[in-house]
């Protein structure tokens, strides 16, 4: 007896076409949809700030993520359901690339069911492999997400990033940078292996061209060093011989760890970068990673004997480490004063209080930042990285 349900075969013969490799978003969901038995589908993805949930696949207006149910479904990653002005049920799935948040699908219905949500959830997990494998070459997902032009130096760096959020079953890594078009010279890079979380903030010297290309290097040099199998000394010092031979004029500073997956045993070096800061049980561990630091990398490096130290801590499950560059603690309220690292570690408190996940907390972090300056743009540039560790019991 086939157990198949009614639009299954459609389903199987729509994924079995090359054809729909080659379809755009709007076909391509509004087939799937049909072969599902879905009567109406919309994607909708968030904004390079993380602000406006973006209609990609219908004539809609955009959606706040604070303040709406289609947002609390991305800021939780959870379903939510709503009525809709039709008259029918709109279910609100979340778009995931494995950790990195993408957006949210609204599947609209006449009633849901037990067998409607699963298919809703079946056509948001196709939908993210086909973005996924899609925004790296069609501009059209990047353009709809983005609300003013992209000054230069950005648009080379963003080039360069990984993924705004990654994980596993022990870890999640997240970050955001800012200001969002015109970062010049800040850069972050994160990676997994089976074993390892890898993770890098830099902060290059001035806010232009040759700051980005300065962290593109640094970035290029890490990752080589790190796919070549070097150790976290070996690394920074192919970093430093690299900026020393091709950009001897440029440095940056930076932080670069890495994370044992199974132990919980962080290993960093400081270049002359702002201390990690450790948030355990909600609460901000002052001085946990406070180390003297190294030169920044590049020449000042090479110009003293004196070499690079690691420093090691063990982390508890559930630990939080945020990165940062000196933006952050240097803006400047509207009242003109400096935010400093006493007012900057009172929002980090109070942005991982909530118990939220970690890509939320962090997004939280960086709005009430941006809440303080005028038109809510930093002068400098501000990276964030935070990871938590969570292994697996037993």
């Amino acid at each position: 007896m086939s157990t198949s349900e009614p639009g299954d075969t459609t389903l199987w013969e729509f994924l079995a076409d090359p054809e729909h490799l080659t379809l755009d978003l709007s076909t391509a969901v509004a087939r799937c949809a049909d072969a599902l038995g879905l009567r109406h589908a919309v994607v909708y993805l968030v904004d390079l700030q993380q602000r406006r949930l973006v209609p990609q696949t219908d004539v809609a207006p955009p959606v706040p993520v604070d303040g709406s149910l289609a947002g609390w479904a991305y800021r939780t990653q959870a379903l939510r359901v709503e009525e809709s002005g039709g008259g029918g049920i709109t279910a609100w799935f979340p778009l995931l690339d494995g950790a990195e948040r993408l957006g949210v699908l609204a599947v609209n219905e006449t009633s849901l069911t037990a067998a409607s949500l699963t298919r809703g959830r079946a056509l948001a997990s196709l939908i993210a492999m086909m973005i996924t494998s899609k925004r790296a070459y069609e501009d059209s997902f990047v353009r709809r997400t983005r609300t003013e032009r992209m000054q230069l130096p950005a648009e080379m760096l963003r080039a360069f990033l990984p993924p705004r959020t990654i994980g596993n079953a022990h870890v999640v890594s997240t970050a955001v940078l800012e200001p969002a078009y015109e970062i010049g010279g800040d850069a972050f890079d994160h990676s997994l292996t089976e074993t390892t979380l890898h993770m890098a903030v830099l902060d290059a010297m001035g806010h232009d061209l040759a700051s980005g290309l300065t962290s593109a290097v640094a970035l290029a040099a890490c990752r080589n060093a790190r796919r070549s199998g070097a150790e976290l000394p070996e690394l920074v010092a192919e970093v430093d011989e690299a900026l020393s031979r091709w950009l001897p004029d440029q440095f940056c500073t930076a932080v670069v760890a890495q994370l044992d997956l199974a132990a919980g045993v962080l290993r960093w070096t400081n270049c002359g970068h702002p201390a990690p800061l450790l948030i355990r049980d909600q609460r901000l561990v002052m001085d946990a990673m406070e180390r003297d630091s190294d030169p920044p990398m590049g020449l000042p490096s090479l110009l003293t004997s004196t070499p690079r130290r690691t420093h090691e801590i063990a982390l508890e499950p559930g630990d939080r480490v945020l990165m940062y560059t000196d933006g952050v603690v240097e803006a400047r309220t509207r009242e003109a004063k400096l935010l400093g690292l006493e007012r900057f570690a009172d929002y980090v408190i109070r942005a991982t209080a909530g118990g939220e996940l970690a890509p939320e907390s962090l997004r939280r972090l960086i709005h009430s930042i941006l809440a303080t300056q005028e038109d809510r743009r930093l002068r400098d540039d501000a990276t964030l990285l935070m990871f938590e560790w969570r292994p697996p019991p037993g």
